[in-house]
């Protein structure tokens, strides 16, 4: 006697068959999903020292050449990172993401799944889960790394300008320790004695005041700093009659004290202002700190935007490469065309802004470039899955 086959053992073969797929599927995400983090962490790492040398040059040159030491500047170094990976995560991330498609499609792995049934919508979720990832750490960096770290360097840079005597102290060169006042030394000896120095007064707009001395020392008082100049000339100019009286001195104390002291509620930057005070007391900062409720605007919305526009570029990246086939030429047509779609979002940030800067109410442009990139990205997915209906010509009418 014969039995059928049960009707259940044919639905438990199709479980056990999905499962088994839905096995390979995440396996297959997680390997490529490791690919992309290591391949962004070897563009960020690159990228970032980069940047941080051309820039690490310039600060090194202005700290240390003012009398400031080595901790100074790896500190003020370690305070501008925050800002260098801001700039870079994007970049980084379209990176990985063209380069990781780009060898998965040149290995054929890519052909492969499209053999087995894979459709790209599939494909994108490590591309989609990838840029989640770096949307997160962008808006870590954007909410609270980077709003504290200018913050503490707008603090350090404060402390260090109230250093008269490394702020003056530079021979060679035109300084201006403060608005108004313009100071040079040609030679500073080895005992400190400075030679042949020129200070200009113009503070007060009715009266220029320049002195010169044929040498001069720093004197330190407590909290103030003199100015001590021997053999020298002080030169008065009044505007308003435009007389200049002349005085010769054998010695002058000058109070230099008040070169470096600001203001004791210094106007913080806009960046360094946190975001949750930008969301809940516009009216107070713009009274306190001078922002315009666009601004405020603007840089709030531009902090959420760039975490969508990390997710925006990761799928570009990815879908850029899904369109056409496998070809032994490459996909650098599909590489520039992701190129061109990048430069065209990165570009229109920039002019969304300016309408937002003077209406406030115009916030929803900041994320224009990043909406559109997932549109871009959406469509060459569209078109990626079914690439035979493009360029297909139409059957011809039967007779």
């Amino acid at each position: 006697m014969q039995f059928s086959p049960p009707i259940k053992s044919t639905k438990v073969r199709r479980n056990i068959n999905g499962k088994i797929w839905g096995d390979r599927v995440s396996r297959y995400d997680r390997y490529v999903l490791s690919q992309y983090l290591l391949f962004f962490g070897f563009f960020a790492l690159i990228l970032v020292a980069v940047f941080w040398v051309n820039r690490a040059v310039v600060l090194f040159d202005t700290l240390i050449g003012n009398g400031q030491s080595a901790l100074v500047f790896l500190e003020f170094t370690a305070l501008t990172l925050p800002n260098l990976i801001r700039m870079v995560l994007p970049i980084a991330a379209f990176g990985a993401a063209v380069w990781v498609t780009n060898r998965l499609n040149s290995e054929s792995e890519l052909t492969v799944l499209r053999a087995t049934g894979t459709s790209p919508w599939q494909m994108a979720r490590p591309a989609l889960a990838f840029g989640v990832i770096t949307a997160l750490m962008m808006s870590a960096l954007t909410h609270y790394l980077l709003p504290a770290s200018i913050s503490q360097l707008e603090q350090r840079e404060s402390e260090v300008s109230r250093n008269i005597t490394a702020k003056l102290l530079s021979e060679g060169d035109f300084l201006h320790p403060a608005d108004g006042v313009t100071f040079y030394i040609r030679q500073i000896d080895p005992d400190g004695t400075l030679n042949d120095v020129f200070l200009s007064d113009r503070r007060d707009p009715a009266v220029t005041v320049t002195y010169t001395g044929t040498r001069a020392f720093l004197v330190r008082d407590g909290d103030n700093a003199h100015l001590i100049m021997v053999e020298g000339m002080a030169q008065r100019l009044d505007h308003t009659t435009q007389r200049l009286s002349t005085t010769l001195f054998s010695d002058f104390s000058y109070n230099i004290s008040s070169l470096a002291r600001k203001s004791e509620n210094p106007a913080r930057k806009i960046r360094a202002i946190p975001s949750l005070e930008l969301l809940t007391r516009t009216a107070s900062i713009t009274q306190s700190d001078g922002h315009s409720a666009g601004a405020q605007a603007e840089e709030l919305h531009l902090r959420f935007a760039r975490a969508l526009v990390c997710i925006a570029v990761t799928l570009i990246g990815f879908a850029s490469l899904m369109l056409g086939t496998f070809s032994r030429f490459g996909v650098w047509r599909q590489a520039f065309l992701a190129f061109v779609v990048l430069i065209f979002i990165e570009g229109l940030r920039g002019v969304v802004s300016e309408p937002v800067l003077q209406n406030p109410s115009l916030w929803p442009l900041i994320y224009l470039p990043a909406l559109l990139g997932l549109a871009v990205s959406l469509v060459f997915l569209i078109l990626s899955a079914r690439p035979k209906r493009i360029g297909t010509p139409a059957p011809e009418a039967a007779a």
